[in-house]
């Protein structure tokens, strides 16, 4: 049984894109984060519906962006839309080992294989495998089960690793990303769906 518990809280909401974009933005100003969660919801700059929400968004943003580097953070903010998309991906698989198990283990795994598609049959048989090895999996309701992975396919759909129509498109990794997050380690360039090939000489 593996003592590396994972982390299942992201059933609330999805990549985040906008929202992100305003909490990067301003850590970069005020450099502390605590500073940017009391901005926020002091002036509800979320335009949350209820405080409880701001708070529960907002907390689960900055989870993901925490992951970051400095670095990283200035590139989200500076780079194009897909870049941007392509970090905040790299944010929740670093936040959610799960997501990066399953980024890594399924979703490019299908792609090097040549398997166009991703169902929800893929996610299942991957919970179901995982649930061996991961006790806390099996006090997960059916109910929040499907949740998980409704969130799970549209975050990969805002994030354009996937198609409305479950197919999967490869990652187009330009080489100032590259840069930016092989800093440390090749690992997070697994979380696509990409062929080594095409990184040769860009790693």
């Amino acid at each position: 049984m593996s003592n590396n518990r994972y982390s299942m809280s992201f059933t609330t909401g999805s990549l985040f894109h906008r929202e992100s974009m305003k909490l990067a933005v301003l850590y970069l100003e005020l450099g502390d984060w605590n500073l940017v969660r009391d901005k926020i919801i002091a002036e509800n700059l979320l335009q949350a519906r209820t405080l409880n929400t701001l708070k529960r968004v907002c907390r689960e943003i900055i989870s993901r962006l925490k992951t970051l580097s400095a670095g990283e953070l200035e590139f989200f903010v500076e780079g194009n839309h897909q870049e941007q998309g392509y970090i905040l991906w790299i944010a929740v698989c670093r936040r959610y080992r799960f997501i990066a198990d399953f980024a890594v283990e399924v979703l490019r795994e299908r792609h090097i294989t040549l398997k166009t598609d991703l169902t929800h049959k893929d996610f299942d048989v991957f919970f179901n495998q995982k649930s061996d090895l991961h006790s806390e999996l099996d006090g997960i309701s059916p109910t929040t089960r499907s949740k998980l992975r409704q969130i799970l396919f549209r975050i990969l759909r805002e994030t354009d690793l996937l198609t409305a129509n479950n197919t999967i498109n490869a990652a187009m990794l330009s080489e100032r990303l590259l840069e930016v997050i092989t800093q440390d380690s090749n690992r997070d360039v697994l979380y696509f769906p990409v062929f080594e090939y095409d990184l040769k000489g860009m790693i």
